[in-house]
Order: structure tokens, then sequence, then C-alpha cells
């Protein structure tokens, strides 16, 4: 029995987000949130698994981070949803930030036809600084799935490397492994993703990126979208993920999240996933009313691989997938704090009529 049901890897940052649809430079307050596509994964799996009388998924989350306020706020958030925390390499502060720092996130919740903006301020953090041997990864994951993403391999000059330590590990302790593309421009050109992931696909077994990932990342198009990716044919993605497991044959299941933008606040939302027993699409979620939209697409991540830790049929794993995450978008912040329950309940077509 491994010690953890899932673990990840990645940069956690404090988020800091105006009110309401404020822009920054008009904002007279903030309110603190926190962003890491990773380990929005494991505050996702560990709430989805919060039964009483039943044993709790046990979710772990590796990172680096210095020793100040910010990273004490990030690890004792984490902890309170269920998600140890101890695998975190924390370095000591020097009060400046020469020797690392923590990042932060800032974003613009968008509104009409203006959309939400996200920006960093994440150069030279402690887990952008991780050396080569800072992490034992065979000793650290001792789990049955271990997932990760473009993100921290895109941060830091030896995190790509490390990335590839992990899943390479991952695999031979017996986990099945994941990596969501979410390529960032910010962070690396489309040949420098393309050439580290020449080294992390043969350890990948599920695939998980948006419309635009699968191209950007993997070189791999999909038919009839058009160049914003505003209209989405869940056909087309047979397509890819057909390309994409017989380029990768260690691939045993690709998940993407089909997203149709009307406007900042109104989008039409659904997922689809391939694995070896075939092609496997949720209802179309239309007219979805956006309260904050970071985080859905990890949402997509979490409930894809919860349903496959529980062992769920494939149909029902992506139909929950699409509702949890679309009640994603309504939540404050990236982590998902709706129940099992709400989301298998909007997936058997629940209204919205208030529960008493």
């Amino acid at each position: 029995m491994a010690k953890y049901d899932f673990m990840s890897f990645g940069e956690a940052m404090v988020r800091f987000t105006p009110p309401g649809h404020d822009r920054l430079g008009q904002a007279e307050e903030l309110q603190l949130g926190i962003a890491a596509a990773e380990l929005n994964c494991c505050v996702n799996i560990s709430n989805l698994s919060r039964k009483l009388l039943k044993p709790q998924l046990k979710t772990g989350f590796v990172t680096k981070l210095v020793d100040a306020w910010d990273g004490d706020y990030i690890i004792k958030h984490a902890q309170m949803h269920g998600v140890d925390m101890s695998n975190v390499v924390v370095s000591p502060y020097d009060k400046i930030g020469r020797n690392g720092r923590n990042g932060k996130c800032f974003i613009e919740v968008g509104i009409g036809p203006r959309p939400s903006y996200q920006t960093y301020d994440r150069g030279h953090s402690a887990v952008a600084m991780i050396q080569p041997g800072d992490i034992d990864w065979e000793s650290v994951l001792d789990t049955r799935w271990f997932h990760t993403t473009g993100i921290i391999t895109a941060v830091g000059e030896h995190t790509a490397t490390e990335v590839a330590a992990a899943l390479r590990a991952a695999k031979k302790n017996g986990a099945t492994t994941s990596y969501d593309l979410n390529f960032r421009s910010t962070l690396w050109s489309r040949e420098d993703a393309q050439k580290a992931m020449v080294e992390i696909m043969p350890y990948v077994d599920v695939v998980i990126g948006n419309e635009e990932d699968f191209e950007t990342m993997l070189g791999i198009k999909a038919d009839n979208t058009d160049q914003n990716f505003s209209k989405l044919d869940p056909e087309s993605y047979r397509g890819v993920a057909q390309k994409v497991m017989e380029k990768y044959p260690n691939v045993i299941c690709v998940g993407t999240s089909l997203r149709e933008v009307t406007s900042a606040c109104l989008n039409n939302w659904r997922t689809v996933m391939m694995t070896r027993n075939g092609f496997f699409v949720s209802r179309k979620y239309d007219n979805i009313e956006i309260y904050d939209r970071v985080g859905g697409g990890d949402s997509f991540a979490s409930a894809l691989i919860w349903g496959f830790l529980e062992g769920h049929p494939e149909q029902e794993v992506i139909d929950f997938a699409a509702a949890y995450s679309a009640l994603c978008h309504t939540i404050r912040n990236d982590w998902n704090l709706v129940t099992t329950e709400e989301a298998y309940d909007v997936m058997k077509g629940g209204s919205a009529r208030v529960k008493r």
C-alpha cells in the first residue's frame, strides 16, 4: 500500500484579487487566496473524498518555499483542507529575496468584453531556484498517483529536469502519472516547451490540456477550431486524442476541457476524454455565469483523477468532471469548494432552486 493516494509537484503562490471586477489600479483593498495549479488538485481531491465514516484519500504536495509569512499562509491553508505538506522543502528567508522568495499572483476578474487578466511576480522564487538533489524523488513519491504540469516545468533553470526526474521516480515506484500541459507564454516559448516534452512524455500515463495546449506543447492541432478557439467541436478532439495516443503508446487517457467564450461572464463548457475503451463526451453546460474562472481546468483534472482513483466507470468520470469543473466557475479563488453531492446533483440535471 502506498503512503499517499495522490501527490503533486508545483509552485504555490499567494493570490491577490481586487473585489468584484475592479482593476488593480483602482483597488483600495485586495482579497487573498492561493494560486497553484498542482496544489489546487491536492485540495480538490482531498475535499472530494471527505466523507463521514469513510477514510479520506491522502494527498501530499511537494514544492520549495522560503520561511516567510506567505509560505506559512500557503502551508496552513492547504493543511486545513487535509493536504499533507510535510514534503515541502522550506529554506531560510534572507528578508530581501536574493536567495529566493515566494511568488505572488495578481488577478483582475473580467466582465463583459473585458477578459480576466492574470499577472505574476514569481521571478527568483524558491522553487524556481530548485537544484537537482534538493528532493529525493524516489523516497518522497510513495503514492498511487503523481501529477504535475507544464507550469512548474517552465518556471526555473532546473525545474524541467526535476519534473522529468519526478515522473521517472513515480513510474519506478508504480504510480499512475498525469501531466496537465498548461502552456504559459510568459514562462517559455513553444519551441522550448516542445523540446522539454520529448523528455517528459515517455513517463506520462494521462495527458490533460485545453485546445491550445495540444498544439503548442505537443504540436498536435485540433481540426475545425478558429484562431481564438471560440467554437469547439468535441469530435475534433477525437482526432487529437488519437494522435496523442498513437505518438505516445504509453498514454492511456487524454482529457480535455472545451470552453466557448461568449463574454468574460458567460461561457459554454463541456469535457471530453479518450481512453483505450473509447471516446467519452459530457453534456454541454450553456451560459455558465462566471464569478471567477481561474481554476476551472484544475477542477476538471482533479475530478478526472479522483474518479479514476475511486474506480468509477469512464462515462461517469467525464460527466462528473464536467459538472464539478462547471461549478468551479461559481467559486471565488482557485480552490473548488463545492461538495461531491452538489456536483452529482448538477450532473444529474438538478436545478438551481434554493436548497433547504
